[in-house]
């Protein structure tokens, strides 16, 4: 493999951290913080580079929260990088790097990155099950234990040596990646990019060594189809094998199953041959979160943002009847478009402001 050079210099280009610095900012320009950065701009990337330059630049402690993320309501640990210098040189490094990173990335790895969201899993899916029955007749479910935590630091850095060969750069992926002792930490910018990254081996493994002809992987949730029971219990156990040494473990709950026998529970959905539901638990879900919104008679920004992204889901599922008893009684799209409408002129106002 022929390793990449050259990349430090343009991630301490001014142009480039100006950049960054507006991409860091999104979604967090009222803080006073980050306006006092794009209030002086040009002086903080300046010093950013000069910190990058001289090599001075060392990561702040992070600030540790816990969230209670999705429907399950799972507890994770959130570290907060400081904004100034750490999240915008995340962004800075990140935008050189992320071409690099995407010419050898496994074209159906979608987690957390553009144009790969759910929706562009869910349509493959789909495709994989409607158009050739034969070899999606079984599916494989796994998932890798506690990813991030057990991402091994020492691995992590020896893959990034085997695709960049520019010491610099090299050294600013090692501070960023040594500044949490155990694993990636879930907040970084650089951390869900660095995951996939870690696990590229693991997709290129599966399709050119196992041949598996349908595998998708969601960051560390995974679906393979195969033809027989046989071969995909071999690929879990080879599978195990293979991630052993990079620090990683699968969860007991994977599943081998016959696809017509029952739907595949996966990226927030279920899917059938000839139809895709929602989860149950995503469905009960959202009816919750629309009759909370109603009772209070007012719509905030907040949940006319969430129910229109709810409403995708159901529109990109076979969810009529669910649409029909569960949301439309209580829902006036027109209005939450408004709200939302009305939000963005201010935040848009406020951003100029900056500019």
């Amino acid at each position: 493999m022929k390793r990449v050079g050259y990349l430090y210099k343009e991630i301490c280009s001014i142009e480039n951290i100006q950049r960054a610095i507006t991409n860091a900012s999104k979604g967090k320009k009222g803080r006073r913080t980050v306006r006092n950065i794009l209030e002086h701009r040009d002086e903080a990337a300046e010093a950013i580079r000069a910190l990058l330059l001289t090599k001075k630049f060392k990561p702040k402690p992070y600030r540790e929260f816990v969230i209670k993320d999705g429907p399950s309501r799972k507890e994770r640990t959130i570290y907060c990088p400081a904004f100034y210098p750490d999240q915008i040189i995340h962004w800075a490094i990140m935008q050189v790097l992320q071409p690099v990173l995407m010419k050898s990335m496994y074209e159906f790895s979608c987690g957390s990155i553009p144009g790969r969201g759910m929706r562009y899993g869910q349509r493959h899916i789909e495709r994989w099950l409607r158009r050739d029955r034969k070899n999606t007749k079984y599916c494989l479910k796994l998932d890798i234990k506690k990813f991030y935590p057990h991402i091994n630091n020492a691995v992590l850095k020896q893959k990034f040596r085997e695709k960049i060969k520019d010491k610099e750069t090299l050294w600013l992926i090692d501070s960023i990646v040594d500044s949490h002792a155990e694993g990636l930490p879930i907040g970084n910018y650089t951390s869900q990019w660095w995951a996939n990254f870690y696990l590229e081996s693991l997709d290129h493994y599966i399709k050119e060594i196992l041949h598996i002809k349908y595998y998708l992987r969601y960051m560390d949730d995974m679906a393979l189809f195969g033809r027989n029971k046989k071969e995909l219990h071999r690929a879990r156990k080879l599978i195990a094998e293979f991630i052993e040494p990079m620090g990683l473990t699968l969860k007991e709950n994977w599943q081998v199953f016959k696809v017509d026998v029952r739907p595949i529970d996966f990226l927030g959905f279920r899917f059938y041959r000839n139809k895709t539901t929602l989860r149950r638990r995503n469905a009960l879900r959202i009816r919750r979160r629309v009759k909370k919104a109603f009772r209070k008679g007012k719509t905030t920004v907040r949940d006319a943002r969430a129910i229109l992204s709810y409403l995708g889901w159901i529109k990109h599922s076979n969810s009529r009847y669910y649409f029909a008893v569960y949301i439309k009684p209580y829902v006036n799209i027109k209005k939450l478009k408004e709200v939302i409408k009305n939000a963005s002129r201010k935040q848009y106002q406020t951003e100029c402001a900056f500019n």
